[in-house]
């Protein structure tokens, strides 16, 4: 297995193809290239493939044909151990273990202090509410997180991630809706976490697909247009299809401007 002790975080998709099941085929022919420290978000349809992207790319699954390389080596080279320690995940199903809150951070790894994880908590603002607990970061969750909301569930998730310092950022967003507050610390933390390292997205909320350096677009199992937001609109293509489906009543309400005062006072 070759080594790799530092990791700049380039990811390439080179011809993937992927099937589950023979015959079914998700991903077709699938290529693109991601820099060290760049961001990109995945969008498509449901079934477009973009789930399985972050499957292949974490090798839960391998592909039928075509490779995957991080910094230049073929995964497959890699010890899995090591290719995952360099890749923090956040999925939308958030798993919350039986323990505290502390252990839910830092997972039992001795090279994470509770300093450390303390840190990741108020970085990504779950400190908000951890500290709001009767026990603090000594809270016991019950079974798959009962206890806890589904947005203190994600800033949590997000201090988890912190808390190991991934090189490579792979994020699912979540689509449950949570109120205003917690939505916008949602968005400041997604910021923080993606701040300085390669980031791959599959974005639910324009406020992050605004933030990303390339959008990739996926469709039917392959990669239709690339661009950012402005120029895959002004393509008005798929993703100009999709903005309208999905994201278009996430822009912000224009607020108008108050009347004039009449008679201008005196």
């Amino acid at each position: 297995p070759v080594r790799l002790d530092r990791v700049r975080g380039e990811i390439e998709f080179r011809n993937v193809t992927f099937a589950y099941n023979p015959g079914d085929v998700i991903l077709h022919d699938v290529s693109f290239i991601v820099k060290p420290g760049e961001k990109i978000a995945l969008v498509g349809h449901t079934g477009a493939g973009k789930t399985s992207i972050i499957k292949l790319l974490a090798r839960f699954y391998e592909p039928q044909s075509g490779q995957i390389f991080l910094d230049g080596v073929d995964i497959r080279r890699l010890r899995l151990h090591d290719l995952r320690r360099h890749i923090g995940i956040v999925l939308q199903d958030v798993f919350a273990f039986s323990g505290d809150i502390d252990y839910n951070i830092r997972l039992g790894n001795p090279d994470i202090s509770p300093e450390r994880a303390r840190e990741a908590a108020r970085h990504v603002n779950a400190d908000r509410f951890v500290e709001r607990l009767p026990n603090g970061y000594h809270e016991q969750i019950r079974e798959r997180g009962g206890n806890l909301s589904v947005g203190q569930r994600q800033l949590l998730s997000f201090a988890r991630a912190l808390a190991y310092d991934p090189a490579i950022l792979v994020l699912d967003e979540a689509t449950s809706s949570v109120d205003t507050e917690t939505e916008i610390l949602i968005q400041d933390a997604v910021h923080k976490l993606m701040s300085g390292r390669t980031s791959v997205v599959i974005a639910h909320r324009l406020s992050t697909i605004r933030y990303v350096d390339r959008i990739i677009v996926l469709h039917k199992g392959k990669v239709r247009e690339v661009g950012t937001h402005a120029e895959l609109l002004s393509e008005r293509g798929i993703y100009y299809k999709l903005y309208q489906l999905q994201y278009q009543n996430q822009e912000p309400v224009p607020v108008a401007a108050p009347p004039p005062v009449a008679g201008g006072g005196g």
